[in-house]
């Protein structure tokens, strides 16, 4: 049997076939959202009515390969990863994330597994390698096979910013004023903060806490930290529903890191824990009866052991900890490819003083470095912003971890002071990527990371980024005019 045809068998998944039907005709759900997520994290796919549902959950929907690359063409005129000669892939819906959008309830999700087209000559039916959401499942398998059941549960930070709309429909300035952590904006932002909350409830997402942040209608909202695939899609959940607010209030969502020069950028720092054991709970967030999506959708992981908590009497990780902080550091400038994905990434990593995590240096509370001890039993990894793939991000700090562990690579004693003052004072760290260009011939020369995107994901990834680091290359900016527009008399 091919992957398509062992995954459609699977008798579990039959059984939630039949109960996503049940939640169907409960919700009076009209019309499916088929989705999956592209090279860059933006949310493609196919809308179906729900009359099709058992159909297309056997036999799946066809769309060209060339989607997990947006469907772009290049600065030469030539598609992204796959030209119109390629074949169709073939999506297969996961019963499991099937939710209600609350926006419209007419209208439900579903997170879709890509596999080959079943016609092609070679590997038909096979698991589609540019899938980064189906990478992310079969790179966590294989982790836990590799180290005894160990798995990652992380948290994210997403700063982004509320941008007032202009009469072009572009971007007109941020909300808020720059003050951070001041209620007062928070207040500003009130309505839209408690429909964002609402619609967060409705889809899984147990919100915990937010506060304003330093730059113009910037907010942070984070939710409850959880297994690497269930923080993933809700991250891509959430960027969902900021994306309906901003419709309902006419405004824009905006999770560009870096908009304004001279106030902070938008990260989105990851909070990281391995961890073995553990229990699937039920959080129905105070939805009654029906749920308005499967019960997959409510679910976090608790209790377990958390392997990064520190030996007793030891300030220092444990050292599983010890060992994967050693990994994300002796990979951390590949993984700047993945973390800081877009030219305007490093706007952000060149001005932001001393809050810029440009070092590839760990200590406890101290900002200054790319990781750091936020609490123990976690270590904060910052080098990452808001426009992150949260699927291949988590897929590349997997392979840094097992590598750390595997090659037992120690990352050296924790640095207390702040890291400029350190390298005042002779120490030799080394400084990440400063630009796109950079980081994508790092990540080129890193076979841990490269294996994060197996075989055709790789190719439409950095086929996708130099296009857009020649792109940027080849472009005259407002900056090029302002500076040398009469340069010469």
């Amino acid at each position: 049997m091919t992957d398509l045809e062992t995954y459609v068998a699977d008798k579990k998944r039959k059984e939630l076939v039949k109960q996503v039907r049940a939640k169907i005709k409960q919700l009076g759900i009209q019309y499916i959202y088929y989705q999956f997520i592209s090279v860059t994290g933006r949310i493609v796919g196919k809308g179906i009515p729900s009359d099709h549902w058992e159909s297309t959950a056997e036999r799946g929907f066809q769309l060209v390969y060339g989607s997990t690359a947006n469907l772009f063409v290049d600065r030469r005129g030539q598609y992204i990863g796959y030209g119109p000669e390629a074949s169709e892939l073939v999506g297969i819906p996961d019963p499991e994330t099937f939710c209600q959008l609350p926006w419209d309830k007419r209208v439900a999700r579903v997170f879709c597994t890509l596999f080959r087209n079943r016609e092609e000559t070679k590997d038909p039916g096979a698991f589609l390698s540019s899938d980064c959401r189906g990478n992310l499942r079969r790179i966590e398998e294989q982790f836990k096979k590799d180290h005894t059941g160990l798995h990652l549960r992380h948290g994210t930070e997403p700063e982004m910013m509320w941008l007032k709309k202009g009469e072009d429909g572009r971007p007109a300035g941020g909300m808020t004023r720059p003050h951070c952590y001041h209620i007062g904006q928070f207040e500003t932002l009130r309505p839209i903060i408690m429909r964002v909350l609402e619609y967060g409830r409705a889809m899984g997402l147990d919100m915990i806490q937010g506060d304003h942040e330093d730059a113009p209608g910037q907010l942070e909202l984070n939710w409850m930290f959880d297994t690497a695939m269930h923080t993933a899609d809700r991250l891509t959940t959430y960027r969902q529903i900021c994306a309906a607010v901003g419709r309902e209030f006419d405004v824009i969502p905006c999770f560009m890191s870096k908009p304004y020069m001279g106030v902070s950028a938008s990260g989105c720092h990851h909070n990281l824990s391995l961890w073995r054991g553990g229990e699937e709970t039920m959080n129905t967030l105070g939805n009654s009866s029906p749920l308005p999506g499967m019960d997959d959708v409510f679910v976090y992981t608790k209790g377990g052991e958390n392997t990064f908590m520190p030996e007793k009497g030891q300030k220092k990780p444990g050292k599983i900890g010890l060992m994967s902080i050693g990994g994300v550091i002796e990979h951390l400038p590949a993984l700047t490819a993945i973390g800081c994905s877009t030219v305007n990434s490093y706007r952000r990593l060149w001005d932001a003083g001393f809050w810029a995590p440009v070092y590839a240096d760990w200590g406890y509370q101290n900002r200054t470095c790319g990781l750091r001890v936020s609490a123990p039993g976690r270590f904060e990894y910052r080098a990452v912003d808001s426009m992150v793939n949260p699927y291949l991000m988590a897929g590349a700090i997997y392979k840094a971890f097992d590598d750390g562990i595997k090659r037992k690579l120690d990352p050296g004693e924790p640095e207390s002071r702040n890291i400029y003052e350190a390298m005042d004072a002779g120490k030799v760290v080394h400084k990440l990527p400063m630009n796109l260009g950079d980081a994508l011939a790092s990540l080129d020369r890193d076979k841990v990371i490269k294996s994060a995107m197996p075989d055709e994901m790789y190719r439409v990834f950095t086929h996708y980024k130099r296009d857009e680091w020649e792109r940027f290359l080849g472009t005259t900016t407002e900056w090029d005019m302002n500076t040398y527009w009469d340069c010469l008399p």
